[in-house]
């Protein structure tokens, strides 16, 4: 690792690394070592052992994390703040430190900067959790002697490329997250190891990669993404300063689109560099689509064998020094890496039929009309079934909004005949324009695809907003899809929305358009007459209007089809 790096520490002597950069007037260095001290001193006065750690900022992080680890205390880290994931991490934790409710914050300064930083034991613990692309999040042990061993392999296959004396600071830029292990590995505990500054903060948007680069010399910064951020590179957007900035860009967290890959390479000036592995296996082959098509190449030091068409690794990212039989079919390539062929994991049983999520998925992205595909298992009257969330091409969304939502959903469906078990045929759809929604690791969880099936309330397109004296009115036109959560057991074989849903569709979307308190309290509803069914499919126009005087909020819903409810919400005066 020499040849790419004359300072490797590791990351068990990290901190040591950090404080000889501070001898030498590293500002950066210096501020990271104190605030590390701080979070030592903070951690070793807390009972217990296990702590849950989670802090946006990746220097303020690895601060935390290291002062922890020097604290003696098992680092916990969940991987986003929903309510779900902290009721969950309850069981896995004694307490809870940085940005979630309660959590333990240190000093502004440590009582002693300059103490001594030992190596770290090579059994120091850490537990992560899967991204939940594939099912609930799984907690995963790892010894500090595992991601030790993983920077390692890093540098030793990427050193090179990210070098420090390329140029005098390299820049690293992220999109990803920290607190899973990919953004772990590449934003906080490789750059450490390397002695390498970190990144600054993460980008939420393309526009701040482009300003992050403006300026910067010549291969001097790196970027830490992943697919569903590539898969979104506008053409709008002038990448000239981004082209000069980087050296290499780095995807994973899912393979990468060949398309998404030619538009990286272009608008980029870099072929991303794909790295494959998982939080239970840590990094395991690497690959550049512009020179290895879809062929895998094992890292440095990870051995691999195909097991009954699975791929199997062994390597010192792995607890142990035993074979672990991936998810993941596979088969050899003539030139000493694999080939992947989707994951065994995603093979589901529909009425006792054995259905292949991966193939209905690649039988969508293989449509002109569709640029991504997720599918999942949901429950529904009928017993469990296929719902397909996609992302629409400018062709689909061409076509949709030429042939309209219930015809495009007959064409996608007729387009499957043939490839896909009648059975398996998507009962829901959801259709985005732009994009699926992601977690701060770029991946699209199946908790976030369920929540989109789980949708009670239509879109919302705003057609007219106005104000006058007295009254405040909207309208706005409610696409109906069958996809609706509320349809479910209103009614087997004659779905239709039920009078509960309408009302809560008008005290939800009218906040949107029009001044209603928000702390509002529902009173009483007056004069309230539905007057018509309302079924999948129908556009549905919302008429709005807001009494201020009398506290009351008007609404009539109509279509086509004629009237079908009208009446009048009082609510609760702020007095």
């Amino acid at each position: 690792m020499s040849e790419h790096n004359a300072d490797w520490y590791g990351v068990r002597g990290a901190m040591a690394g950090l404080a000889r950069r501070a001898a030498h007037d590293d500002a950066e260095a210096s501020a990271l070592l104190s605030r590390a001290a701080a979070w030592r001193t903070a951690f070793a006065a807390a009972p217990g052992q296990r702590w849950a750690i989670y802090i946006e900022s990746p220097r303020e992080f690895a601060a935390a994390l290291f002062g922890a680890w020097h604290a003696g205390k098992h680092v916990v880290l969940p991987g986003d703040l929903r309510t779900d994931t902290l009721d969950a991490l309850r069981a896995h934790t004694d307490g809870w430190a940085g940005e979630m409710t309660g959590g333990l914050v240190p000093a502004a300064t440590a009582p002693d900067p300059d103490a001594p930083w030992p190596l770290l034991p090579a059994d120091a613990r850490i537990t992560l959790f899967t991204s939940g692309s594939t099912g609930a999040p799984t907690a995963i042990d790892k010894r500090l002697s595992q991601l030790d061993a993983e920077t390692a392999t890093l540098q030793t296959a990427f050193g090179a490329r990210v070098a420090a004396d390329v140029v005098a600071n390299t820049r690293l830029l992220t999109t990803v997250s920290h607190q899973h292990i990919y953004g772990l590995l590449f934003c906080v505990l490789w750059p450490l190891a390397a002695g390498r500054s970190l990144p600054a903060g993460r980008l939420a948007f393309n526009e701040e990669l482009v300003s992050g680069c403006a300026g910067l010399p010549a291969a001097s910064a790196v970027l830490i993404t992943s697919p569903a951020h590539l898969r979104r590179l506008p053409e709008g957007l002038d990448w000239t300063a981004v082209r000069q900035a980087l050296s290499a860009v780095f995807s994973s967290g899912g393979p990468l689109p060949p398309a998404a890959a030619d538009d990286a390479l272009r608008q980029l000036g870099q072929s991303p560099i794909e790295v494959f592995g998982s939080s239970e296996t840590g990094g395991i082959a690497w690959r550049q689509r512009a020179s290895d098509g879809e062929r895998w190449t094992p890292l440095p030091g990870v051995a691999w064998r195909i097991e009954e068409r699975f791929l199997a690794v062994r390597s010192p990212h792995l607890p142990d020094d035993d074979w672990y039989v991936c998810a993941d079919l596979a088969h050899a390539d003539a030139q000493h890496g694999f080939v992947l062929q989707g994951r065994a994991d995603r093979v589901a049983k529909i009425e006792e039929k054995r259905v292949s999520l991966t193939a209905i998925e690649q039988a969508l992205t293989a449509l002109p009309w569709v640029l991504e595909a997720r599918v999942l298992l949901v429950d529904l009257d009928i017993g469990t079934r296929v719902a397909a969330a996609l992302v629409l091409s400018d062709a689909g969304n061409a076509r949709l909004a030429e042939s309209g939502r219930a015809a495009f959903v007959a064409a996608l469906k007729a387009s499957l005949t043939g490839s896909v078990d009648p059975l398996a045929l998507p009962r829901r759809w959801h259709l985005a324009q732009d994009a699926l929604p992601a977690n701060a690791q770029g991946k699209t969880t199946e908790a976030a695809l369920r929540d989109l099936f789980r949708q009670t309330v239509p879109r919302a397109v705003w057609i007219e907003r106005g104000e006058g004296g007295e009254k405040h009115s909207a309208a706005a036109m409610l696409d109906i899809h069958e996809h609706l959560a509320i349809f479910d057991g209103h009614f087997p074989g004659t779905p239709i929305v039920p009078g509960v849903a309408q009302i809560d569709w008008v005290m939800t979307l009218a906040p949107q358009a029009l001044p209603i308190p928000p702390r509002a309290a529902f009173l009483r509803l007056d004069v309230l007459k539905f007057q018509g069914i309302i079924r999948p499919g129908m556009q549905v126009r919302m008429d709005l209007e807001w009494l201020v005087e009398k506290h009351a909020l008007s609404f009539r819903l109509t279509s086509a089809a004629g009237p079908h409810a009208s009446g009048r919400i009082a609510f609760r005066s702020e007095a």
